[in-house]
């Protein structure tokens, strides 16, 4: 039987709760390749290697596994007249670092917040589902689908 390994196309359900048991996302379907390509958290890939068709996963991960801790140094308060004349609350702006997206989180008094936090930044998270389908790929396989993650 197959089980999930290096360079393996895995396909997932997924369920990501807060510590209280609030759903924050429920995906039908997530697709990553498995093997320390840093497509999925490095703790979630661990617990599913070795996992197969119809194994079922139930782990907790603290902020640092998931999404990062939140951090205060990314909210910031900026004077409207500094930011491009349509900004709205909920707004994604690029940052000086192209790694970074700032969110307007709200509009006062002539100045905008704005947050380049993730939404779930501090969040400890339950992460629970079930392994749909496993794909074991070749070298080119792999090449293709890390080709087009660099497209994006």
């Amino acid at each position: 039987m197959e089980t999930i390994q290096k360079n393996t196309l895995v396909s997932i359900s997924l369920k990501l709760e807060d510590a209280k048991g609030n759903l924050l996302d429920d995906s039908d379907e997530v697709m990553y390749l498995h093997g320390g390509y840093n497509q999925i958290f490095q703790k979630l890939e661990d617990e599913l290697d070795g996992k197969k068709i119809g194994d079922t996963f139930n782990i907790f991960l603290e902020p640092s596994d998931a999404f990062g801790e939140y951090d205060e140094s990314l909210v910031t308060k900026e004077k409207l007249s500094d930011l491009p004349d349509d900004v709205e609350v909920g707004m994604e702006l690029d940052g000086d670092d192209e790694d970074v997206v700032w969110v307007v989180e709200s509009i006062e008094d002539g100045y905008a917040m704005l947050n380049a936090n993730h939404e779930l930044a501090g969040i400890p998270l339950r992460v629970s589902g079930e392994i749909l389908e496993l794909e074991h790929l070749s070298y080119d396989g792999v090449q293709e689908i890390l080709n087009m993650q660099h497209e994006h």
